[in-house]
């Protein structure tokens, strides 16, 4: 739930907190323990993914089984691929050959730690509950399982050198699920694609995953046997000889100038995410693809300018990331907290930095779009919720001051 002194820091969170964990228990308690494949899944899923899980839940019985089943056939897919302990040789026909296995029921490979290694030793479940669904949903699963097997292998073998193989490797590896979202959106029938509907799920995976890849930086640098990173040098070289040479103290400042470069890169796909979710039309959909976008820009504003990315972990208070799940019902809210996040961020540029214009730029667009599209005058805001919450806060311990003087006082009084 979070540490005491971080929730009572911010005392409007406390109330979605708890919103949040009734909300992940009845999740909890709807795993259809009647069938042992998806009872798997949907346990798994909870532990691979908590956020991520309750949104799911949120959606109708048959597209919600294949979104699970789906989201943890990738996830499979990423755990092959993130192994590096896996020999190259053993890897790469293993990830081309991914969408194959997904039909075989005996099939299993044992990688990855934890919960994940648990997902690989008993895939059978999965691939079960995969054979279950219906054949549009099995159709799309499988198409997307191998684009991005080819695309993982391709990559397993090259390094991210240029801004357009960051974007080929985030293609693969994110686009390739905004794609395949979307079709099993569209053979769901809820749902109805635009005419440019592929280039928009494409970038709107390309935000999220460029996200990922920028707040993990200290993460993937320190694994092991060996780091894998997406950073392409085409942004980093500017700044340093090799890329473990961020997370020196002695190159702080220029490690900072690189990740803004890095965050400001990102910003490019913002436009394309707001636009694919106002095409959305169920309530359950928009509100699954909503949530992890505003968590993505909050997550951009917290690493921007933040040497701590090169230090350890930064994400959003869980407290805050309930408030969004809270907040978040319409467009409207959706175009307040990327107003926020975008205002938050504008206030931690650096004025010196060398990309210091261009991220202003592409920060007064996302604001423009949100202030002609949304009407952000009848929302709470996130940012003066900060400073309430500090105010609230200070209010809060001058009255626990005053209850304990009091109480020594009467307690003096009655000697």
């Amino acid at each position: 739930m979070g540490s005491l002194s971080t929730i009572l820091s911010h005392p409007d969170e406390i109330y979605p907190l708890l919103k949040l964990i009734i909300a992940i228990t009845k999740a909890k308690n709807q795993i259809p323990l009647h069938d042992p494949h998806l009872a798997f899944c949907y346990s798994m899923l909870h532990k691979v993914s908590k956020s991520f899980s309750l949104v799911i839940q949120q959606l109708g019985t048959e597209l919600r089984n294949a979104v699970c089943v789906f989201y943890l056939i990738l996830r499979a897919l990423d755990t092959v691929e993130d192994d590096t302990s896996i020999p190259m040789e053993i890897k790469v026909p293993i990830l081309i050959d991914f969408h194959r296995h997904i039909y075989d029921c005996d099939w299993h490979f044992s990688c990855g730690t934890k919960d994940y290694k648990v997902l690989m030793d008993q895939f059978h479940h999965v691939s079960a509950a995969f054979m279950d669904l219906e054949k549009e949903y099995q159709e799309a699963i499988e198409d997307i399982t191998k684009r991005m097997g080819a695309g993982m292998a391709k990559f397993i073998c090259k390094e991210v050198e240029t801004i357009d193989d960051y974007d080929e490797y985030c293609h693969y590896v994110a686009g390739l699920v905004g794609l395949g979202l979307s079709n099993l959106f569209l053979a769901s029938k809820l749902e109805i694609l635009g005419p440019d509907w592929k280039h928009i799920s494409n970038s709107t995976g390309l935000f999220l995953q460029k996200t990922n890849i920028i707040r993990d930086y200290h993460e993937d640098i320190n694994e092991i046997p060996k780091p894998r990173m997406f950073w392409p040098r085409e942004i980093w070289g500017k700044y340093v000889d090799k890329l473990e040479d961020l997370k020196n103290e002695e190159k702080s400042t220029k490690a900072l100038q690189c990740l803004n470069d890095m965050v400001t890169n990102a910003l490019i796909h913002v436009e394309d995410c707001l636009k694919s979710l106002t095409t959305l039309r169920s309530p359950a959909i928009f509100q699954s693809c909503a949530i992890p976008q505003i968590v993505a820009i909050g997550t951009l504003a917290l690493c921007y300018n933040n040497v701590q990315v090169f230090r350890g972990v930064v994400k959003l208070r869980r407290g805050l990331i309930a408030k969004l799940i809270d907040r978040t019902k319409t467009m409207d809210d959706v175009y307040g907290a990327f107003y926020d996040f975008s205002c938050m961020l504008e206030t931690k540029v650096d004025k010196n930095n060398p990309n210091t214009m261009k991220t202003l730029n592409r920060l007064e667009t996302i604001k423009k779009v949100c202030r002609e599209n949304g009407t952000l005058h009848k929302r709470k805001s996130y940012v003066k919720d900060e400073i309430q919450s500090k105010a609230i806060y200070i209010v809060m311990l001058v009255l626990l001051l005053l209850a304990i003087v009091f109480s020594i006082s009467k307690a003096n009084q009655c000697k």
